[in-house]
């Protein structure tokens, strides 16, 4: 066994581990809460101008970080208080350690900071009984597990699992067994432990520099006692959370509890200028008057990286992040294994890339960076509009050029279809390739689809490159949609056309689905218009999935030359597969000069979005294929953009009626779902699609996607054939 295939078992292995263990507690809380965002987001009519202000904010700050730490060193001095900034983390927990001194009991609310720089364990080794007072913070510490969410801590673990931690770990008088029950006994033994505490230690999700202001946001109110009851309140904080000023904070207010709880407003927004003037309570003197004491306020900003990630173009963005979670309660994978899988040494989610890479290093985003699909449903999610699956695609490219070539990289470098150095992964390179491996496989067949169907290759493809032997290939197509459009004797276009269009061919439309290319191009002739077909370039959406971005930029300089002519000429560009349209509208902005991917981006449409154009502006639907039920599932780049209700109103107006989808993602994800270490998290995603559709499909209802990815997955779920909504309205040949 190879060390590449040995990898690849251990983590499938852990992954199913993580499925059974907490896949479903994680999948019912992930779930809940983005269900509340969508709720609660919709209750606003201007969320994206709040998205929008939030976002400036967060890059203004970002830009002035050197100015805003000194104002706030300047402001929170003048209250009384004393700022420390950090250069990492055993700076931190040494000052941290010198604050608390000789105290005994220290009450500490949630903070994902503090997890990153480990300050329970240099507190302990101190001498310092630290007791988190979050309850999920509070149920991993007792469990000693380390959390599984931005937000909620515990996420991975059930009711009952919570009730038998408890009842196994303290002396209770009757056994502990429902919500109510577990609420109510950590409530009482937490605030008992507040009341002991010497010292309280909170985050901060905000800090106004102008005011010294920290605002804590929490459903639990314990963070606000943490800061108060004791007289020495430590607050530990990214020098990212800093923002100008108290003004600055309403839209960050209004987003971060949709964003993170999915709830209107958070229970508890607190804003302290600390130290505050409110006196100290002596609880074992409660007959006596309040003590006058005076107050300690320390804020520990912490640096650990962030400065270099400021200065890094592509990581920057990460330093924006209001630690919401909503990236991972939108994220399909994260729903099903949450962050025990998706996650490294501290961070989970999708936002955890940037992160880690950032703090830890890219050895920690390497363990779980190829969960990100890139799917893209974390960027509608996002509540300051952070491009993650960006951050993720520079870190997993920073990886493979990272990665220790071997010796077959060194033997094929100069000699692959490809842009990337030795290093890449034999499984990256290959996907990474996938059209002109289509390419080959479309001039060999049928033969080279009876080879990759055998055993024995099927057994080299999953020994030597992964590709799970359960998961049915493709087939490839002898001639290709290029060829067949080029072979017609007539054009079905009207000789004087009032528009003409060039069809992007995808790699898959020309050489597996092809089609939904034919189908495509009958509905355009049949509308009016005149078309042609472009010659079939890889559009770079393979190669950046895999990391390999030097190889998607030659990708799209490819296209974008393809489609100049066509562009010149007046011409609207038709996309069928939405990741293209996806990469032509955004990451191309990233792969080419400015003004050859705006002048793309600005004339791309997706094939239904171009069709309900056509239709509203007075096309005879008459002309196409009408009627019937269907069960409709969206590619998620497709809405990301916005643009599967184009789909849905070309087939109501043809009279279908139609049901929809709505998870996230249907788990195939372009190669994700055919490697053998992500293949059984892949169906488990899946299966949330087929539960939503077993009805229709039992109901004759035909099944319908846009997606490539999103047919092969469904082929795999239903025993039906799954059509391309450009098939099912076409006319009929």
């Amino acid at each position: 066994m190879t060390r590449s295939s040995a990898r690849r078992q251990a983590k499938a292995r852990h992954i199913r581990q993580v499925i059974d263990a907490e896949g479903q507690t994680v999948f019912e809380n992930t779930t809940h809460v983005n269900k509340g965002r969508y709720e609660s987001n919709a209750n606003r009519t201007d969320i994206e101008e709040l998205r929008a202000a939030a976002r400036a904010i967060k890059e203004d700050a970002i830009e002035r970080l050197p100015e805003l730490i000194e104002t706030v060193r300047e402001s929170v001095e003048a209250n009384g208080g004393t700022v420390y900034v950090a250069s990492d983390a055993a700076d931190a927990n040494r000052y941290i350690t010198e604050v608390a001194g000789d105290a005994e009991v220290l009450a500490k609310s949630k903070s994902m900071t503090t997890e990153e720089i480990e300050v329970n364990d240099a507190l302990e080794a101190a001498g310092v009984d630290v007791c988190e007072t979050d309850l999920g913070e509070f149920v991993v510490q007792i469990a000693d597990e380390a959390p599984s969410h931005l937000v909620g801590p515990a996420f991975h673990k059930s009711t009952e699992e919570i009730a038998a931690l408890f009842n196994g770990h303290f002396d209770v008088d009757e056994p502990l067994e429902t919500a109510e029950d577990l609420t109510q006994f950590a409530r009482d033994h937490v605030g008992e432990r507040i009341r002991e505490a010497d010292v309280g230690m909170t985050g901060a999700n905000f800090v106004c520099a102008e005011s010294g202001t920290i605002a804590l946001v929490t459903n639990e109110g314990n963070a606000r006692k943490c800061a108060v009851t004791p007289d020495t309140h430590i607050a530990v904080a990214g020098v990212e959370k800093l923002i100008p000023t108290v003004e600055d904070l309403p839209a960050f207010a209004e987003l971060i509890a949709r964003a993170a709880g999915g709830q209107d407003f958070a229970t508890y927004l607190s804003l302290l200028s600390p130290p505050v003037d409110s006196p100290v309570v002596d609880f074992d003197r409660p007959d006596e008057p309040l003590s006058e004491s005076e107050r300690e306020f320390h804020l520990v900003l912490l640096d650990n990286g962030r400065t270099e990630m400021r200065e890094d173009d592509d990581l920057r963005e990460t330093l924006y992040c209001i630690r919401c979670g909503a990236c991972a309660n939108s994220c399909a994978n994260f729903q099903h294994v949450g962050g025990h899988a998706f996650g490294g040494e501290t961070y989970t989610g999708g936002i955890a890339t940037g992160w880690e890479a950032g703090v830890h290093g890219l050895d920690s985003a390497a363990e779980f960076n190829d969960l990100c699909t890139g799917c893209s449903r974390c960027v509608d999610a996002c509540p300051v509009k952070i491009d993650i699956p960006w951050i993720n695609t520079v870190v997993r490219d920073r990886i493979n050029r990272g990665a220790d070539p071997g010796t077959f990289d060194s033997l094929v470098e100069g000699l692959t279809p490809d842009a990337d150095p030795g290093g890449v992964d034999i499984q990256k390179r290959l996907f990474g390739n996938f059209g002109t491996l289509a390419r080959l496989g479309s001039a060999t067949a049928p033969v080279s689809n009876w080879i990759a169907d055998t055993g024995v290759a099927r057994a080299v493809l999953d020994r030597a490159v992964g590709i799970d032997r359960r998961r049915e290939l493709p087939s490839f197509e002898r001639e290709t949609l290029v060829d067949w459009f080029e072979s017609r004797d007539e054009r079905g276009g009207a000789s004087e056309a009032d528009r003409s269009v060039v069809l992007y061919p995808d790699a898959y439309t020309n050489y597996v689905l092809v089609d939904r290319g034919k189908a495509a191009v009958r509905t355009l002739e049949a509308l009016g218009v005149d078309v042609e077909v472009a010659p079939c370039h890889e559009s770079g959406r393979a190669p950046l999935s895999q990391g390999m971005i030097e190889t998607a930029r030659a990708n799209a300089r490819d296209v974008a030359d393809s489609l100049d002519p066509y562009l010149d000429d007046g011409a609207d560009v038709v996309v069928i597969e939405p990741s293209d349209v996806a990469a032509f509208r955004n990451e191309y902005e990233r792969l080419l000069p400015a003004d050859r991917a705006e002048r793309l981006a600005e004339r791309s449409y997706e094939i239904m979005e171009y069709v309900y154009g056509l239709l509203e502006h007075g096309a005879d639907a008459d002309a196409l294929t009408a009627g019937g039920s269907v069960a409709y599932h969206s590619h998620c780049q497709q809405r990301t953009l916005g643009l599967e209700g184009h789909t849905e109103a070309v087939l109501e107006r043809l009279d279908y009626d139609v049901v929809t989808s709505d998870v996230e993602c249907c788990g195939m994800a372009g190669s994700f779902g055919y490697k053998s270490e992500y293949y059984e998290l892949s169906v488990d995603v899946g299966e949330t699609l087929q539960e939503q559709f077993s009805g229709a499909v039992e109901a004759d209802r035909r099944v319908v996607a846009s997606g490539a990815s999103c047919t092969e997955q469904l082929e795999s779920l239903f025993p039906t054939s799954t059509t391309h909504p450009i098939e099912l309205i076409a006319p009929r040949s």
